[in-house]
């Protein structure tokens, strides 16, 4: 099994930067496994917002592209989200989570921005 929890969410104004944190453990070869980053606002579905592939090839959704840059410490088997110019639409519980098969979700962090 696979056990990924998310950190580093709170209340920024707009505008603000937050970076968020998601440490994979478990029976995961976390260097050669795609990550992403995902969020879900209240009523809506679940999104892929950014990737990052083994080889830290990145693709990000054109709502947060130039904003946020997704990245990896495979040492620590750790995926972040830096989260720049930050809007109220971007208000979410953001995961993390492999795109292709996902693992068990964790059980995201909170993102609340304030106008």
């Amino acid at each position: 099994q696979v056990q990924l929890v998310e950190s580093g969410g709170g209340l920024v104004q707009a505008g603000g930067s937050l970076r968020l944190s998601c440490v994979a453990s478990g029976t995961i070869f976390f260097p050669g496994t795609t990550m992403g980053w995902y969020r879900q606002a209240p009523g809506k579905q679940r999104l892929l917002v950014a990737s990052i592939s083994s080889g830290s090839l990145t693709n990000y959704a054109d709502s947060v592209k130039g904003r946020f840059t997704i990245s990896r410490d495979n040492a620590k088997n750790t995926v972040y989200l830096q989260m720049n110019s930050l809007k109220p639409e971007d208000t979410a519980v953001y995961y993390c989570n492999r795109p292709v098969n996902p693992y068990s979700w964790g059980q995201g962090t909170q993102v609340t921005v304030s106008a």
